[in-house]
């Protein structure tokens, strides 16, 4: 799972002003976060009265900068056999206990860290919690689960391509992240994923039980302190290990690029991709707002107005090594790129005004409490921002940062930013004017230059 761990549900209600809602949410969780040191591993419990379930995760920390392009996948393979059954929870067992009372055991691994999940009822976790604990630190990688997951696995792959999307997909990785760790895919490749050995799922696993890679979020219905002994007698004994996260080196937009993939199909499917900052980066929140709106303006203009694509879209993602990216399925691809970057050049050459702005703020107030609902959703972003984040106190201030961003910053990240697309195609070559995307001919294609 790349880019997602958590699901995201249901809407919190608001019963106070934006301002007021941005210094209680800080201190109300600053507050409900205990943080403590197991031999070496580190646990952030966030307490939350009153709530019915229980989200635990263990994050393995380094993502594909653990596995070589040999290896790729090596990792999301090994938990996804790891979650199937343990030594004294086969697969059988494993099943029945958990669904009785409705827990579930999952896995995941983006580019940055993987993890195992657990989720279950606060009545429940104190059993569900030492599954847990078994099927993480004893899994039994029984060779009937290692080909079950081997095959749903080669399968995901075989049929990565199938689609015009996956097909954009797999062009748009293969030239952003070419000599970079995240060339590495978490999924892997057919061919790593056909050769692995249960003998080298339990090797690698041994390797990433050591507490040195190891953080452990859980938020609940649970006190710290009862929890804390629970944790040490479970993960007390481990080994350190020396692990240290390696730095990532940046990725290359220093040129602007395009490459096409011939694919027969009526339609057009385009990503344009650009650099963005990460999460501990100061520029991460006045970046964000900018593709907000360039979010906003591309779908006005490229579809409301012009009805020249059903979904054209602007994104960030929330990576280490950074990025952000405009998008469009089109028949007439030309005339759709030249609008979206008609809009960044508008954001760059204008401030935004300050009613605009005051609408960003209510909206990422709003997307803020829809996205926080959950205990799973909560641990994802304590996890996030300590892994890659700068330190999970740092997701304290999302809400206020947001709100103190100005337009001047808002310009100045597109200027620093929006440049240099490196644009992938998956369509009809003689459909595109390379000299639109990369913008060299402004004269003789109307364009002006960003």
């Amino acid at each position: 799972m790349r880019r997602s761990v958590f699901d995201i549900l249901l809407l919190l209600a608001i019963a106070v002003s934006p301002l007021q809602a941005v210094h209680s949410q800080t201190a109300t969780t600053a507050g409900q976060v205990t943080e403590f040191d197991v031999n070496g591993m580190k646990v952030l419990v966030k307490r939350r009265p009153g709530t019915p379930t229980v989200a635990a995760a263990l994050f393995f920390r380094g993502g594909v900068r653990n596995q070589t392009a040999d290896n790729a996948g090596i990792e999301s393979f090994t938990l996804s056999a790891a979650a199937e059954g343990s030594k004294s929870y086969p697969r059988p067992k494993l099943r029945k206990e958990t669904s009785s009372v409705g827990t579930v055991i999952s896995s995941g691994s983006n580019y940055d860290y993987s993890l195992m999940a657990l989720a279950s009822t606060k009545q429940s976790f104190e059993n569900s919690w030492k599954i847990f604990v078994d099927v993480a630190l004893n899994p039994a990688f029984a060779p009937e689960d290692v080909e079950r997951v081997r095959e749903t696995f080669l399968t995901g792959l075989r049929s990565r391509s199938d689609s015009p999307e996956g097909s954009l997909d797999v062009l748009n990785d293969s030239v952003l992240f070419a000599g970079h760790p995240y060339a590495s895919s978490p999924e892997g490749t057919t061919a790593s994923i056909t050769k692995f050995k249960a003998a080298d799922l339990a090797a690698y696993h041994r390797s990433l039980i050591q507490t040195s890679r190891l953080l452990l979020v859980v938020v609940g219905d649970i006190e710290p302190a009862v929890f804390q002994k629970q944790v040490e007698a479970a993960f007390g004994k481990l080994p350190r290990g020396d692990y240290k996260d390696m730095a990532l080196p940046a990725l290359n937009f220093s040129k602007p690029s395009v490459d096409i993939s011939t694919k027969t199909v009526e339609t057009n499917y385009i990503k344009g991709t650009f650099a963005a900052p990460s999460l501990r980066d100061p520029d991460y929140y006045a970046m964000r707002t900018a593709i907000t709106m360039l979010q906003t303006n591309v779908f006005e203009e490229v579809r409301n107005k012009r009805n020249l694509s059903y979904a054209p879209d602007a994104e960030m993602n929330e990576q280490a090594m950074n990025t952000a990216a405009i998008s469009v399925s089109t028949t007439k691809p030309n005339e759709a790129i030249a609008v979206m970057l008609g809009e960044i050049r508008k954001l760059k050459e204008n401030p935004v005004d300050e009613e605009t702005l005051g609408r960003m703020a209510g909206y990422f107030l709003t997307t803020y409490y829809i996205k926080q609902e959950t205990n799973a959703a909560q641990a994802s972003q304590l996890a996030q921002y300590e892994l890659i984040g700068g330190g999970w106190r740092n997701s304290l201030d999302f809400l206020d940062r947001m709100r103190k961003v100005k337009p001047a910053e808002i310009q100045a990240a597109a200027n620093k930013y929006m440049k240099n697309l490196r644009f992938t195609v998956v369509g009809n070559p003689s459909d595109v004017d390379k000299s639109i995307f990369l913008q060299t001919e402004p004269t003789r294609t109307g364009i002006p230059t960003l």
